[in-house]
């Protein structure tokens, strides 16, 4: 199991990490600045790559099923890009749904990480928009499924 993991993930108008250390959460943040563009994603990215060294990087895979909007997807790709870019394992991970909700979800890894949560939003009403929180769950919920798989598969991904 790799020592230090940075899973970053991208929503509508914020982009969120979660920094596990030998599988415990020990940081996490939004920032609206880097969803602001591609190239402001991709910096901050570095940013936080130089100042917490992970051993792995996670992101999220596009694909056709991905009902994320246009400009959060060329977020994604710009920090897929971007891990690929630096010395460490860079991870895409396809989000799949375990629950029948995000907030389901979020309330599954408040559990598993504990400092998380103090973040789990409440259930939104349809005319709510969504909590700004819910960005960290989608990190958390990739770097879980990472930290989960088998070690085998992460030293093939190595190989």
């Amino acid at each position: 199991m790799p020592g230090k993991v940075l899973s970053v993930a991208a929503a509508t108008g914020r982009v969120g990490y979660v920094f596990v250390l030998d599988g415990r959460l020990c940081d996490w943040r939004i920032s609206e600045t880097a969803a602001q563009s591609p190239a402001d994603a991709a910096d901050r990215l570095r940013m936080w790559i130089k100042r917490r060294k992970p051993e792995v990087v996670i992101t999220e895979r596009l694909t056709r099923q991905n009902r994320k909007g246009a400009k959060t997807k060329l977020l994604i790709q710009a920090l897929a890009d971007t891990a690929a870019e630096h010395r460490v394992l860079d991870i895409t991970v396809i989000r799949q749904q375990q629950f029948a909700n995000k907030y389901e979800e979020a309330v599954a890894l408040g559990e598993t990480f504990p400092f998380l949560k103090q973040w789990v939003p409440p259930p939104r009403k349809f005319y709510e928009n969504e909590p700004r929180s819910t960005v960290l769950f989608e990190a958390a919920a990739m770097a879980k499924s990472v930290l989960a798989a088998p070690s085998t598969t992460i030293a093939r991904r190595l190989g």
